[in-house]
């Protein structure tokens, strides 16, 4: 073949260009979609099902002169006389959980039964000294089991076990999510995709049949490591099967299955024990089994890896399905480069040079780190995802003013990121990657910023009820924190939907799974520190927020400084992801 016609046929083989033949998102493509849509709901539950399953239920001591034996109330009307406590501004009582008051000798000791509960008019405060001592039965406030209940992990010295789940968790998630980008960018995106689904759904119902603390620990922080791939690869994937117009809507939708995935723990109301709970989430997935012979490869990973005679079989299968008729020279041009790209590679094994799998991902690693150009836009990208996973999970452990029923409560906190990721759709596709991901980040830091002043304010706040003082004064600017809490979230969840796109799109195709997964994996540890942010509110009641908003500015006018990315092929090569910006 002549040079002209090697340079035509590998421009036909620009997948973009092969897209626009077959179709950009046709029948095959929305099916396969779909397909790798639905493991996605299961890896969100998964990912979450820590809160509840390691949960702290609500209860008290059990004080057997008061509680009937058969029928303990949590919030019987003399609780807060046996029970220490405290009372919220709306006269609300919560007591203690590990202490109760001692019983008064001299009625304990004129009671005809002792061991007996007292009549309801004789738990009074008379019944009770002032003094406490720690209890070892329990009242519980709902049906609600976690482990807990299961190994005895009551009170103040337990709670650190609780949280420790947590930190395994995060631990899985960051070993997972670089492990399985590496490993799809070198033995393909699909059997990567599926070893994660079903690695999931087994460590899962492992977790479920845990026998102690120790076993429940080493389960979860596997079960983090499989889930962590499986939404970074289905977006992959996702990105990698769709034409440039069709890009966006394709990461977005996947993240309204995720959103889906984390409101479904919200059914836990229904499943209050935590083995059902672990093997409601970890049984469906096995189904996806049958995605070895359902889900094709990426044609893009087969493109990068010289398979184009698989790579054609894939399209031509695509173009069958879309009822597309597809070219008999660019099936054919497969067939020839394949050829090429054999005997080109025997070449190199003659001259000493052997060409392994994974030479071309080490040789483009090798080109991004010598190039200052990338190495600064992927700086600039290692911020912002960091600020991201901080001031997104941040904001979600700083929501203490959302009160009422916590399943409602964590559904509705997950399903508010469903307009987030609207938000980030309609940016998008009117002002590109660059000003989407700005503009998020600016919405955060402004409302952020806001919330914290009003937050100061709330002392002067005018009343709701105007004319009548009372101590529910303050209750106007709390509900304004909350919707400003509420556009925060909207804001850096759009955010979070944007830089997905953004980032695999200045990625070549041959670092692409592994280079989303190191961004990820990075923002992982940024995840680390939300939960010590809230702490500063005992230096200065505001400045948690006043410190979300303010990474989010700083992040955002970063943002400015990356290339326009909207409607551009995707890059193959590192040369091609330099010139992005040119």
């Amino acid at each position: 073949m002549s040079a002209p016609a090697a340079a035509a046929a590998s421009a036909v083989l620009d997948f973009d260009d092969i897209l626009a033949e077959i179709g950009e998102f046709g029948r095959f493509q929305r099916r396969n979609y779909l397909l790798i849509c639905l493991p996605v709901l299961f890896a969100a539950a998964n990912s979450l099902s820590y809160v509840f399953t390691a949960g702290s239920p609500t209860y008290r001591c059990y004080v057997p002169e008061c509680d009937k034996v058969e029928d303990a109330d949590y919030g019987a009307d003399w609780v807060s006389i046996a029970v220490p406590g405290s009372w919220s501004k709306r006269g609300q009582f919560t007591p203690s959980t590990c202490e109760r008051y001692v019983a008064n000798g001299s009625h304990f000791a004129s009671a005809s039964e002792p061991w007996s509960s007292w009549p309801l008019d004789q738990c009074s405060a008379a019944n009770f000294t002032a003094e406490t001592e720690r209890c070892h039965q329990f009242v519980y406030g709902s049906s609600e089991r976690t482990i807990v209940q299961q190994w005895g992990m009551h009170c103040q010295e337990n709670l650190w076990k609780l949280a420790f789940v947590g930190t395994v968790h995060f631990a899985g998630l960051v070993v997972g999510t670089a492990l399985s980008g590496y490993l799809a960018d070198r033995y393909g995106r699909k059997y990567i995709f599926l070893f994660c689904i079903v690695f999931m759904a087994l460590t899962g119902v492992a977790q479920a049949l845990s026998w102690d603390y120790i076993s429940f620990l080493v389960f979860a922080l596997l079960n983090a490591v499989g889930t962590s791939g499986v939404y970074p690869l289905a977006f992959i994937i996702g990105v990698e099967m769709v034409g440039p117009r069709k890009r966006e809507m394709s990461s977005i939708v996947l993240n309204y299955f995720y959103a889906v995935g984390e409101a479904l723990l919200g059914l836990s109301v229904f499943l209050p024990d935590w083995r059902q709970l672990q093997l409601a989430l970890s049984l469906p997935p096995l189904i996806c089994v049958a995605y070895f012979w359902l889900v094709p490869e990426s044609v893009r990973w087969l493109l990068a890896r010289n398979r184009r005679e698989q790579a054609g079989v894939i399209i031509r299968r695509a173009a069958k399905v879309n009822r597309r008729d597809i070219s008999v020279e660019l099936m054919a041009s497969f067939k020839q480069q394949e050829l090429e790209a054999e005997t080109g590679n025997e070449a190199d094994i003659e001259g000493g040079v052997d060409v392994q799998k994974d030479d071309k991902i080490w040789q483009a690693i090798k080109e991004v780190a010598g190039s200052p150009i990338l190495m600064g836009r992927y700086a600039i990208l290692l911020l912002i995802w960091a600020v991201n996973a901080i001031v997104y999970y941040g904001l979600s452990l700083n929501a203490t003013s959302l009160s009422g029923n916590k399943y409602l409560n964590f559904a509705l906190v997950c399903l508010v990121e469903i307009p987030g990721y609207s938000l980030a759709w309609l940016f998008l596709r009117r002002f590109g990657r660059r000003m989407a991901l700005s503009g998020s980040l600016l919405l955060c830091s402004i409302t952020c910023v806001a919330s914290g002043f009003v937050t100061l304010a709330q002392g002067d706040w005018i009343p709701c009820h105007t004319g009548v003082e009372s101590r529910h004064s303050w209750s106007c600017a709390n509900w304004l924190v909350v919707t400003l809490f509420l556009v925060g979230k909207l804001g850096i969840t759009s955010s979070f939907a944007v830089i997905y796109t953004f980032t695999a799109e200045m990625m070549p195709t041959v670092i692409r799974s592994g280079g989303v997964g190191v961004m990820s994996t990075f923002a992982r540890f940024g995840a680390m520190l939300a939960p010590f942010v809230p702490l500063l509110a005992s230096y200065y009641d505001p400045l948690p927020l006043l410190l979300f908003g303010s990474l989010s500015l700083v992040a955002g006018l970063f943002s400015l400084l990356l290339p326009e990315t909207f409607n551009r092929k995707l890059p193959d090569t590192v040369e091609e992801a330099i010139a992005l910006g040119k």
